[in-house]
């Protein structure tokens, strides 16, 4: 592959930071309750169980997002290359 050869275009750039941004927001809501619930936990004895289930349910669906994201990931990269609008960042760091 040209290192000059485009990677990916700027609406296909778009849409992974539309969907990143989507699978951040949904796993910092899971964490954030998961917190809460641990919190509530140490203080309360009886919310521990509640904890256990949310883990085992929620657990699941981070895996499954930062999967899907993976997947298109992947598949972007495995066809980029056809237009010149988003170029690789080779060369914008100077060498040391």
């Amino acid at each position: 592959m040209d290192p000059n050869e485009p990677i990916l275009t700027r609406a296909e750039l778009q849409e992974l930071h539309t969907k990143y941004r989507e699978m951040k927001h949904g796993i910092n809501n899971t964490f954030a309750v998961i917190m809460a619930l641990s919190e509530l936990g140490q203080r309360t004895p009886g919310h521990l169980e509640k904890l256990a289930k949310s883990v085992l349910e929620r657990s699941p669906d981070v895996v499954q997002q930062l999967t899907a994201f993976g997947d298109l990931l992947g598949s972007k990269l495995k066809g980029g290359g056809q237009s010149q609008i988003v170029r690789p960042l080779s060369g914008v760091f100077p060498k040391e």
